[in-house]
């Protein structure tokens, strides 16, 4: 694991990684801003959805249908169990905090259903005529120091010659099937909340762009949304998302048009890491960044917000926190749900 000289929440230039490998220059894109754009995905995904269960096993209790971050069925004995995969190219260079990057964003999709993780299996792309082998055991070690603390068991995975590193997890977890975070359950007259601060993004294409590194940033996208989500079913909350590749209005849309509402984001509420704001007005805005807040304005009262400010809300994150409708407790309220009226999002 690479280290810097400076204090948290500083930047300074990075010390040679490990290999003298820079992982982020061998990627076209990084972390979740190399998703698929949300328009794109969705018409691939239309024909897709719905239709008869043809026998399978278990109650599917969430799909395809409005975007969910991860697959629910329920068994018999009360519970549910949760499926989900992802995985990405490098967002850092350090090979040891990706892997923990990753593996804690696979996590997430598990939490952000009111899940608990059980087991994990990675996901590995190597362009291995290209790039040391050895970085892939402090990719993988990564991963395994998360799902360990996250009590998940991690076994086995699969491993294919990529011409970009690619990593990530299948996770399985397993749920309450009556108390699950949906993405479809919000109603009017509940809190917005957002528990870990934006801005990830901007920082990640800044670090690629020049090796500066950002502690913050690394904080923030390895910090398990575990407490989080854990938080908000104890507070009684019924609908969540997390917020990943298609940034806060990306997947404040998608909630907000499953729960058949109008979501309004107080604008100086939201939280910011230290250095977003510098990286937007520096130029360091990923295109996926630019098709999120594309895909998104047609259904998106602006009010005053500029240009940088908009960026900055539909900055693609990686392994970001999640998005409540109610109160959790240590998260700031960003905005309400209130009754659909025009349109989707608006902004004061």
């Amino acid at each position: 694991m690479t280290g810097t000289t400076t204090e948290p929440g500083s930047t300074s230039r990075l010390d040679p990684p490990a290999g003298g490998v820079r992982l982020t220059q061998y990627a076209h894109g990084g972390g979740c801003a190399c998703k698929i754009p949300p328009g794109e995905l969705e018409s691939i995904l239309t024909g897709l959805m719905g239709g008869p269960d043809d026998g399978a096993a278990g109650e599917l209790l969430v799909g395809l249908d409005d975007g969910d971050d991860a697959a629910v069925v329920r068994i018999e004995g009360g519970r549910a169990i949760v499926a989900t995969a992802d995985f990405f190219t490098p967002v850092v260079d350090d090979p040891y905090d990706w892997g923990r990057i990753a593996a804690t964003n696979a996590l997430s999709d598990v939490y952000a259903v009111g899940g608990e993780p059980l087991v994990a299996v990675n996901l590995l792309g190597w362009p291995r005529d290209t790039l040391p082998m050895d970085l892939v055991g402090e990719v993988l070690r990564g991963g395994l120091d998360v799902a360990r603390a996250a009590g998940c068991h991690v076994a086995g995975g699969h491993s294919v010659d990529d011409p970009e590193p690619k990593y990530g997890m299948a996770v399985t977890g397993l749920a309450d099937p009556d108390r699950l975070l949906r993405i479809d359950g919000g109603r009017a007259g509940l809190p917005i909340s957002l528990t870990k601060p934006l801005g990830v993004g901007v920082l990640n294409t800044r670090h690629k762009a020049t090796g500066e590194v950002f502690p913050q940033a690394v904080a923030a996208m390895t910090t398990l949304n575990r407490d989080a989500a854990r938080a908000a079913l104890a507070a009684g909350a019924r609908c969540a998302t997390d917020v990943t590749g298609f940034g806060l209005l990306g997947h404040l849309y998608k909630l907000a048009r499953a729960s058949g509402v109008t979501a309004v984001v107080d604008v100086a509420a939201v939280p910011y890491l230290e250095g977003a704001r510098k990286a937007v007005r520096d130029g360091y805005v990923s295109g996926g960044t630019r098709r999120n807040l594309a895909w998104v304005e047609p259904h998106l009262d602006p009010g005053s917000c500029d240009a940088a400010e908009l960026l900055l809300l539909a900055d693609a994150q990686t392994s970001g926190g999640l998005l409540v409708a109610g109160e959790v407790p240590g998260a700031p309220v960003i905005g309400e749900l209130v009754p659909r009226e025009g349109a989707a999002l608006r902004l004061r």
